[in-house]
C-alpha cells in the first residue's frame, strides 16, 4: 500500500456535485493498493498514520499525533498512486490491485480507523469520480509505502 498523507485545516470530497464527506483539522489520506497487499499492511499503516507526530504542540514543534489533537481523517482511494512510470510517458497501472483485492482492503482500512477514532473518520467512494478539496496546513505532506516498512 502506498499513501499520501496531507495535514489539513479542512478537506472535502465531492461526488456528482454533492459533498460526500468533509473534515476540519486533521489528515487527508490518499490510498493506493497494490496487487500484493494484505491485511497486515493495512494494520501496520493505520497504526503508523495514527501515531505520526506531525501536528504542532504548544511550542510549535511537530510533536503531536492525530490522536493527541483529536483530529479527523478523510480517506480517499486513489489507484493512480500505484502508477509505474519507468517506460514511456503513459503510466501503467499493472501493480494496482483489482477491485476484488482493493475494495475489501480499502474497507478494512476505513474500519480499522473507525475502531480507533470512531466518528472522526470520513471517506470517499471507491472507484468514483471525486473532486477533492483541501487547505494544506504547513504544508505538510508525507508519503508512506508499506514495501519500505522494514
Amino acid at each position: 500500500m502506498k499513501v499520501v498523507i496531507q495535514r489539513v485545516k479542512n478537506s472535502s470530497v465531492e461526488i456528482d456535485k454533492t459533498i460526500k464527506s468533509e473534515i476540519r483539522k486533521g489528515l487527508l489520506v490518499l490510498v493506493g493498493i497494490s496487487v500484493d497487499d494484505k491485511k497486515n499492511d493495512v494494520e501496520w499503516l493505520v497504526n503508523k498514520i495514527l501515531n505520526l507526530r506531525i501536528f504542532d504542540d504548544e511550542n510549535g514543534k511537530m510533536n503531536n499525533s492525530l490522536i493527541d489533537i483529536k483530529g479527523e481523517i478523510l480517506i480517499i482511494s486513489q489507484f493512480t498512486l500505484m502508477a509505474f512510470t519507468k517506460k514511456g510517458n503513459r503510466p501503467s497501472y499493472i501493480k494496482s490491485a483489482s477491485h476484488q483485492i482493493a475494495i475489501p482492503l480499502y474497507e478494512y482500512f476505513i474500519k480499522m480507523f473507525k475502531e480507533k477514532i470512531n466518528d472522526s473518520v470520513k471517506s470517499g467512494v471507491f472507484g468514483a469520480d471525486m473532486k477533492v478539496k483541501l487547505v494544506n496546513d504547513g504544508p505538510v505532506t508525507i508519503i508512506i509505502d508499506t514495501k519500505n516498512k522494514e
